[in-house]
C-alpha cells in the first residue's frame, strides 16, 4: 500500500494536485488566478516543499509565482516551456475533433491576454529526475511533450501518473485535444499506454485507470 496520497483541487475546469507524504507535500500545477485563494488554503494544510508545473499555460501556472513566494518554495518545470512566460504564441496550439475545436476557441483569447509571472525561485527538470532532496525519492519526472514542448508529468511510485494536459478527460479519457505537434503528442500517448495499470490524474477531468 502506498504511503503517498494525492488530493485533487478543482479550479473551475482545471485541476491541480497535492501529493503528500505525511504532512510534507508537493503541489503539481497551480490553477488559474481565480482559484488562487482556494489553492493557497489547501496548501496551508501541509508543509509545502515544492511546486511542479506540468507546463506553463495560465490555467496551470498563473498562481505559481504567488504561491512560491508565500510558502518560500521553488517552482520546477521543463526549460523548453520557459519561453511561454513571455509569448504563448512561441508554441502555437492546434486541435483535433469537435471537443478540441471548442476548447481551443475558448482558450486562445485567455492564453494571449493572461500575463503569467515567471517565478523568481525556479529550476528546470528533465526526464528521470526525482525530488529526493525535498523528501520525495519515489516521485519521478516523465517528459510528455506534444501539448507543449516542455510538458511533463509525475510518476508516483508504481500507482499513479499526474499527466497535465498530455491527456484529458473532458468527455472521456483521450490524448490531449490541444497540441503544438500532433506527431509528438501521438508518441507521448503511446508512452503513457505503456506505463500500465496506474491511476491517471488529468489536468482537466476526473481521474481514471490508465
Amino acid at each position: 500500500m502506498s504511503n503517498y496520497k494525492i488530493k485533487r483541487i478543482k479550479g473551475g475546469t482545471d485541476n491541480c494536485y497535492l501529493v503528500s507524504h505525511g504532512r510534507d507535500a508537493i503541489l503539481f500545477d497551480t490553477s488559474s488566478g481565480t482559484a488562487c485563494e482556494m489553492v493557497i488554503n489547501e496548501c496551508s494544510k501541509y508543509d509545502l516543499k515544492l511546486i511542479v508545473l506540468s507546463h506553463t499555460h495560465f490555467d496551470h501556472a498563473e498562481n505559481a509565482a504567488v504561491i512560491s513566494e508565500k510558502f518560500g518554495v521553488p517552482v520546477a518545470y521543463h526549460e523548453a516551456d520557459d519561453e511561454l512566460f513571455d509569448n504563448y504564441d512561441a508554441q502555437p496550439l492546434r486541435s483535433y475533433g469537435l471537443v478540441g475545436f471548442a476548447v481551443l476557441q475558448l482558450s486562445l483569447k485567455a492564453l494571449r491576454e493572461t500575463n503569467v509571472k515567471r517565478p523568481l525561485n525556479r529550476f528546470y527538470v528533465k526526464d528521470g529526475d526525482t525530488f529526493e532532496e525535498y523528501g520525495f525519492p519515489d516521485i519521478k519526472v516523465v517528459e510528455l511533450p506534444g501539448h507543449t514542448k516542455g510538458s511533463i508529468g509525475l510518476l508516483v511510485q508504481d500507482f499513479a501518473l499526474l499527466a497535465g494536459d498530455a491527456l484529458d478527460n473532458w468527455i472521456r479519457p483521450a490524448k490531449g485535444h490541444l497540441f503544438y505537434d500532433i506527431d509528438v503528442m501521438n508518441k507521448t500517448f503511446g508512452l503513457i499506454r505503456s506505463l500500465g495499470d496506474r491511476t491517471v490524474y488529468y489536468g482537466h477531468g476526473n481521474p481514471t485507470k490508465n
